[in-house]
């Protein structure tokens, strides 16, 4: 006998959402005990970290007013405890923290937990941006705002990025374009393009720009 789950697509589209965020978690969790065991390369770790992290974030938010994710971990029986602190509580990969306090390791423990945390909104405020170009979130009012948001992380490390830094002068150049445009007028094809490669451009500069911590 065939037991039908939902009612209608609606019902079907959140159950689908449930099992993706299950995984997520889930995978998250498989990958934090690989890395910890020494399983998986840093690079290897960093890159799948950050997917699953952009992932989580798109997802929980699209599930706001829906269900917690405490909720959802309780409701669900999930027993992740190191996916849950990479996820809700850190929010960019172990490696990306290992960088971050060694880069304020000369300040003491209160630089580096500012650095940290900077660090940490800065990498957030890049995948954010970048999800948004992929996912064709091209008007003004919804592009400026992100990127603006990416402008002021980078401003808050200080020092640690330069002035000339690419990433600063690229989202200030893109920032001056979309200053001179309507709210509602959207990126053409073309500028999507070279947003989303301008963009991953300057997150590989800022990462490469982190101190290696010997990782």
């Amino acid at each position: 006998m065939e037991v039908k789950l939902w009612n209608d697509k609606r019902e079907r589209e959140l159950l689908e959402s449930y099992a993706d965020l299950y995984a997520i978690i889930r995978a998250t969790e498989k990958l934090e005990r690989a890395y910890v065991r020494d399983l998986v390369s840093a690079a290897d770790y960093e890159t799948e970290c950050l997917k699953l992290i952009s992932q989580f974030n798109s997802l929980s938010s699209s599930l706001a007013g829906v269900v917690t994710i405490p909720r959802f971990v309780q409701a669900y029986r999930l027993d992740c405890p190191a996916a849950l602190n990479r996820l809700l509580q850190s929010g960019v990969p172990a490696t990306v923290e290992l960088r971050a306090a060694a880069s304020a390791s000369s300040s003491g423990p209160a630089s580096t937990t500012a650095s940290a945390t900077a660090i940490a909104q800065c990498v957030q405020s890049f995948i954010t941006a970048m999800d948004a170009v992929k996912l064709n979130m091209l008007a003004n009012d919804q592009v400026r705002p992100l990127l603006q948001e990416l402008s002021t992380s980078m401003a808050r490390l200080g020092p640690m990025l330069p002035p000339d830094f690419e990433g600063k002068v690229k989202v200030n150049e893109w920032l001056a374009k979309l200053h001179k445009m309507g709210a509602a007028d959207e990126l053409t094809e073309q500028q999507a393009r070279q947003l989303n490669f301008d963009l991953d451009s300057a997150y590989a500069a800022f990462m490469a720009a982190l101190p290696s911590a010997g990782i």
